[in-house]
């Protein structure tokens, strides 16, 4: 395409970027006393040696200094047939004794909190950050997984919600 050419408009690439499929999940973070449970749609492998795990935080995000300064973060892979704590989570969380928005929280092994209710969970610490516009990139070494009750469970994805995160900047994002 000729750079003067113009491109598509933010319409069209918020409906193609919103058909790329996602987890939905909550990251688990930590520094200090301070902890904060977040939703999260942008996650993916990217490494087998070392095993490595991405997730792209906006920079003014709680999580993203939580992150930084903590070190390490969970990923916390929620059943398919429960996406209600996602809207919960899109704003800093609440911390009482060991529950974030109410939702019981363990220490893992780095300290950052992981979900009991988790169908499935990652705890990584941090291998390297990469700055990218609106967001950081996280590079996580997996220090630590597991699964709830279910060893093979459905995950939750953006398509079982209404919820729509990415594409171009609009309103709040």
């Amino acid at each position: 395409m000729p750079a003067d050419a113009p491109g598509p408009g933010p319409e069209t690439l918020n409906k193609v970027l919103w058909k790329i499929p996602n987890v939905l999940c909550l990251i688990g973070s930590r520094a200090g006393d301070e902890w904060n449970g977040m939703t999260q749609s942008w996650v993916t492998q990217v490494s087998m040696e070392p095993v490595l795990v991405a997730i792209s935080v906006d920079a003014k995000a709680v999580t993203n200094r939580l992150i930084r300064e903590g070190g390490s973060f969970s990923v916390n892979l929620w059943p398919r047939t429960d996406t209600r704590p996602f809207v919960k989570f899109s704003k800093p969380a609440t911390k009482d004794g060991m529950t974030l928005n109410g939702r019981p929280v363990r220490e893992g092994v780095t300290g950052v909190p992981v979900f009991t209710e988790a169908a499935a969970f990652l705890e990584c610490t941090v291998w390297k950050i990469v700055e990218c516009g609106t967001h950081d990139v996280f590079f996580g070494e997996v220090v630590d997984a597991g699964f709830g009750a279910d060893d093979d469970p459905e995950v939750a994805r953006m398509e079982d919600t209404r919820m729509k995160y990415g594409g171009v900047k609009r309103g709040g994002h």
